[in-house]
């Protein structure tokens, strides 16, 4: 089974949830006590947390899907998205990424797939596609797709060719990565919007193609 992984971890992570992807008593309790001291040293306020929970909530998977769309009908941004995709997507978007980790992007191909992971906890490209599903989180995920990709992909309903080598990246505090999907084929005619309606969150991870339906 022909995979290979990009291992790039050199920080230590606080586990953040349980082996079903849900936070722990422990990050909870940890999150609580540091919000609370933070506000009575005047760090910021109860305005500001809701200010930046408004901002978390409007990253969604749709700002990824208008990158992957532009990406599939434009080739000079497709260039600029492999080679500087901070950049190229800031441009795009117009939101900034200034406190965002370095940002990657992947292209998935018949011959090579990229499928993202965070084997240590639970790093994820959340200004660009929101936040991340309970099993991306999993202990479950997090091991399996690295040792048995082909067998974990599958079980999302995405069967790979024999010839297509599997990549499997590890996202890090230090970057993060987006896949590009393959477009689907026979949608030529379609305009950017229409595109990027296939896209969906899972063709984002590389669990799925384009198009395919969404694994809550």
């Amino acid at each position: 089974m022909p995979h290979e992984r990009t291992h790039r971890h050199d920080v230590v992570h606080v586990q953040p949830a349980d082996a079903h992807g849900a936070a722990s008593e422990e990050s909870l309790a940890l999150e609580r006590a540091l919000r609370e001291l933070l506000i009575a040293r005047g760090v910021f306020d109860d305005e500001a947390i809701r200010r930046e929970i408004e901002l978390t909530e409007s990253r969604t998977p749709l700002l990824g899907a208008r990158v992957v769309a532009r990406a599939w009908t434009d080739p000079g941004y497709k260039a600029w998205l492999l080679r500087d995709a901070k950049a190229a997507i800031e441009h795009l978007l117009a939101i900034d990424l200034a406190l965002t980790p370095e940002l990657a992007v992947v292209e998935n191909t018949p011959r090579l797939h990229h499928v993202i992971c965070c084997t240590l906890c639970s790093c994820y490209p959340r200004a660009v596609i929101g936040v991340p599903p309970a099993w991306y989180k999993s202990a479950e995920y997090r091991s399996r797709i690295v040792s048995e990709p082909r067998e974990v992909l599958r079980e999302f309903g995405l069967d790979l060719p024999p010839d297509t080598s599997i990549r499997v990246v590890d996202s890090t505090a230090d970057i993060r990565y987006l896949v590009l999907p393959m477009r689907p084929e026979g949608t030529d005619a379609l305009s950017e919007d229409a595109l990027a309606a296939l896209v969906g969150r899972d063709s984002l991870i590389g669990v799925a193609r384009a198009g395919a339906p969404l694994k809550r």
